[in-house]
């Protein structure tokens, strides 16, 4: 995707890519734009050659920001808004939003802390998406997605805007991570490795079907296994690996990047652009959960099916579901409080 952004920024060579040869107008605003995700996304947004219009959106440093990434030469003109009264400006005439905002776990902070923080800032930022841009294709990065996608659909509802096929909880981590583990463990081009995760976006929740991915390698089960554990485990390696003192911030923005123009594609359309969201579904009984979907110029066109499952993954399926509901719920819970 990128390398041939920086080849060219006015977007030569879309054709080649997959583009339409008249590029439609498109502005994404980024909300939680001066973190830790936010910063690397906003980046990475700037060298996509389908947005015109970025606007990046944040309680404080967000000029800044927006001053250093409009610097480059790309297409999109940047816009930064700092604080609530500015929300409104950030959002009207959105295609697309998408919401890394939240704040880190901090020491002495329990779990419950952190989720009543992030669940009230993504209430309150998807207050303002139905007021300001509620055709809008929602890309919900902020953790915990298992809750936070099922606040957004919920605020919506109570709004009167909400449309089932605009709203996405990102899970594409866990397919680049999958991927990547893949590769490295099959000795193929990562380029070339396709592995579909359903479930959800948090540990056991999170369900590689490597079973389906491509190219083939018939590893043995106790590598599926492994694989499995570290793509679910992926999180917790990279928060390890920085002593505690950060997440999974690059790998996180580049993910988001991939999902967004993914959606980008879509409304352009650009035909048969899959991807793996946590989205509403029927797939199983869960009211929301992760598969393949393809994406076109109303968002979800249409959620794929699991396909074949391997014993293993059947067993992981029935295993993911109560803590998978467990979240949905305490995300619906959290509010439909006053």
């Amino acid at each position: 995707m990128f390398r041939s952004v920086a080849r060219s920024a006015a977007g030569k060579n879309l054709l080649r890519r997959g583009y339409a040869t008249a590029v439609p107008e498109r502005k994404v605003a980024v909300l939680g734009a001066a973190g830790g995700i936010g910063q690397p996304l906003a980046l990475l947004m700037k060298l996509n050659p389908l947005v015109s219009q970025l606007a990046l959106y944040d309680i404080a440093n967000t000029p800044g920001v927006a001053a250093d990434v409009s610097h480059i030469n790309s297409r999109s003109e940047v816009a930064g808004y700092v604080g609530e009264e500015q929300l409104g400006k950030a959002l009207e005439g959105c295609d697309v939003v998408i919401i890394p905002a939240g704040v880190p776990r901090k020491p002495g902070m329990t779990r419950d802390d952190l989720f009543n923080i992030n669940a009230g800032i993504v209430k309150g930022l998807c207050s303002a998406i139905a007021k300001y841009c509620p055709n809008a294709l929602v890309n919900m990065i902020s953790n915990p997605v298992n809750s936070t996608v099922p606040i957004a659909a919920e605020v919506f509802k109570k709004a009167g805007t909400y449309d089932e096929r605009k709203l996405f909880g990102v899970t594409t981590l866990d397919v680049v991570r999958a991927k990547t583990f893949y590769a490295g463990k099959a000795k193929v081009n990562v380029a070339d490795v396709n592995v579909p995760v359903v479930g959800g976006h948090a540990g056991i929740t999170i369900l590689p079907l490597f079973s389906q991915a491509t190219p083939k390698a018939n590893l043995p089960e106790e590598d599926i296994k492994a694989l499995t554990k570290r793509t679910q485990d992926g999180g917790t390696e990279v928060v390890e690996a920085k002593a505690g003192k950060g997440s999974a911030t690059l790998s996180m923005a580049y993910a988001g990047a991939i999902f967004a123009d993914a959606c980008l594609k879509g409304l352009n359309g650009v035909p048969d652009v899959v991807e793996c969201s946590f989205v509403q579904s029927t797939v199983t009984e869960l009211p929301f959960f992760a598969s393949k979907v393809r994406l076109g110029k109303n968002g979800v066109e249409e959620v794929l099916g699991l396909g074949p499952l391997s014993e293993y993954e059947k067993e992981g399926l029935e295993s993911l579901k109560p803590e998978l509901k467990s979240s949905i719920e305490k995300g619906i819970k959290f509010a439909n409080q006053s």
